[in-house]
């Protein structure tokens, strides 16, 4: 299978073009520098130099492919971005995919603050989208664009909360940390969905393998626990060494209201259809060790040994 990963070096976007390399698929990835794609190379994967804004210098590849896999970050212009992507994907599978090739399939990455700020009511991949993130109030809207074109086979995966590595998100959290405080967007009692990137990795290349049977569809992606804000941040004040109390500060952008939204995500047709479970350990049990990865990943010193584990 041909893949072209958009977004190839980002939080999401690389892990995922690695596991499609790690199950043997040939994959492509869309980097905006020359540096980055030679980071792209020495993961076996081939790099895409260009402008995920300027599709017209590389659309033409979509000919030979069997997937691609939209996982742009957040870019300022991204509700733009992700309607021109899909258009110009369409218009060019339409234009120079052989005539009688199985439809392209097209993987856009959207997330569970589409479904809202919501502390008591579970949600699961097919719950109506009513009251989405006033961040994402655009994305259900273009979910609906991806999955009904009548050119590409439109699948949907929504990413929870992301953790690990260099923490994406939560990368700002860690560093108030290391410097002494844990302060934070939100109120006593909320919950997150979260989810590992390996595993996110881990859906996309099931997604993309079975593909041509679950076009159409939309993915929550998510563990099967929500998490407790309030666990989370005491945790992280006992592991980092920061002065405690945790601290809750009041949102006054809506970037800040979205990373404080809370939701219980119990996603199944992964599971059912695909036979996905996640593997890593949660958000708060495994703690120390996403700590000590984003202290690595950002140059900081990071503390313990193997030794601290034994008892």
């Amino acid at each position: 299978m041909k893949v072209l990963v958009i977004g190839a070096s980002g939080f999401i976007g690389l892990p995922t073009a690695r596991a499609l390399s790690r199950a043997g698929h040939e994959v492509f990835g869309l980097t905006r520098s020359q540096a980055k794609g030679n980071q792209l190379l020495a993961d076996e994967i081939t790099p895409v130099i260009g402008e995920p804004e300027k599709p017209e210098d590389w659309v033409q590849i979509v000919s030979t492919l069997d997937v691609v896999i939209e996982c742009i970050g957040g870019t300022a212009n991204i509700s733009v971005l992700g309607a021109s992507l899909l258009q110009a994907v369409s218009s060019a599978a339409k234009a120079f995919r052989p005539v009688g090739a199985p439809k392209l399939s097209y993987i856009y990455t959207s997330g569970t603050w589409v479904h809202g700020d919501n502390k008591t009511d579970i949600v699961i991949d097919t719950t109506p989208i009513t009251n989405p993130v006033q961040l994402v109030a655009w994305r259900p809207a273009h979910e609906q664009r991806v999955v009904t074109d009548s050119i590409v086979n439109g699948i949907v995966v929504r990413p929870a909360l992301l953790y690990g590595g260099s923490a994406s998100l939560l990368a700002p959290l860690y560093k108030a940390a290391s410097e002494g405080r844990v302060r934070w967007f939100g109120r006593p009692g909320g919950r997150y969905a979260v989810i590992h990137f390996d595993d996110l990795a881990d859906l996309y290349v099931r997604v993309a393998e079975k593909a041509q049977l679950v076009g159409g569809l939309i993915f929550d992606a998510a563990t099967s626990q929500s998490e407790s804000t309030d666990d989370f941040l005491q945790k992280l004040v006992e592991i980092s060494g920061a002065k405690g109390p945790y601290e809750y500060v009041e949102p006054s952008t809506l970037y800040e209201s979205a990373i404080s939204a809370s939701s219980i995500v119990r996603p199944h047709l992964a599971r059912d259809l695909l036979g996905w479970q996640p593997r890593k350990a949660g958000l708060v049990d495994g703690l120390q060790t996403w700590y000590r990865a984003w202290q690595a990943s950002a140059g900081t010193t990071a503390t313990g040994h193997w030794s601290d584990h034994v008892q």
